[in-house]
């Protein structure tokens, strides 16, 4: 009997997925036989993210990809449909977190930039993807998955990171209309949405005492999240058991968001 999340035969992609939460994400769907493709610009991360998840016995791709350049999202995906044939997941987890200063500051380069990287990136990832998972579905072969890393900086203020929480907010109306839009070729859209996770990108700012005295207590685990508590979302919603389950945002922040 098939294990319900036995993702044997599944190929996901993971933007973002040569380091923190994609790479946990990506450790976990290989765990359960998922064929994964990492996109990312760093060839050299790429490489040992490679490293780790051929571990699990699995047919790992790497691609170097830069998600705010169409030409390159549309290369990348040409690529990995010419390697595996199929493209079941879509985890558009590439993104940047921009810096911190007063929004009457903010500069229109540094919008654009934020958008570029975390909305528009992954519109046109779901866009190459929803393409492909439609003209399967009309071949009768049915089956894709949407998924994207928002953040809970989309529920609640960021202050001197008003960009960012912009961006975050975007995605997760983005998946709303995109579930509505794609049910009817069972695709589904999903958001997850971290809280305080370890990764390069939050090295920084958990490097800094006095954020982490204020901001530790507030978490009621009492502990920040680490990339493979996301593992498990991800393996959810790739698998068959999450058909019905669309136009969500799961957040996992250890409780954060409930105080």
């Amino acid at each position: 009997m098939t294990h319900p999340f036995d993702l044997t035969g599944r190929v996901a992609v993971v933007t973002g997925g040569n380091g923190g939460l994609g790479l946990g994400m990506a450790k976990t769907m290989a765990e359960l036989g998922c064929a994964i493709s990492i996109w990312g610009r760093n060839e050299d991360k790429n490489q040992a993210a490679k490293t780790e998840l051929d571990a699990f016995g699995v047919d790992v791709t790497t691609l170097a990809c830069d998600v705010m350049d169409a030409a390159s999202v549309d290369a990348a995906f040409a690529d990995t449909l010419k390697h595996y044939g199929r493209v079941d997941g879509m985890f558009a987890n590439a993104g940047v977190s921009g810096t911190t200063k007063a929004s009457i500051d903010r500069t229109p380069e540094e919008w654009r930039q934020m958008m570029g990287a975390n909305l528009d990136g992954v519109v046109r990832c779901f866009q190459v993807a929803a393409r492909h998972m439609i003209e399967r579905k009309a071949a009768g072969d049915g089956f894709g998955r949407l998924v994207v890393t928002s953040s809970v900086a989309s529920l609640m203020g960021a202050a001197y990171m008003e960009h960012y929480g912009t961006s975050k907010s975007a995605v997760n109306g983005l998946v709303r209309a995109l579930a509505v839009e794609l049910a009817r070729h069972d695709i589904t859209a999903n958001a997850i949405l971290p809280g305080y996770a370890e990764s390069e990108m939050t090295a920084g700012v958990f490097a800094n005492e006095k954020f982490v005295k204020n901001v530790l207590p507030r978490v009621p685990m009492r502990r920040f999240g680490k990339p493979e508590d996301y593992g498990g979302v991800a393996s959810y919603l790739m698998s068959g058991t999450s058909g019905y389950q669309t136009g969500q945002t799961f957040v996992i922040d250890g409780g954060y968001t409930l105080f």
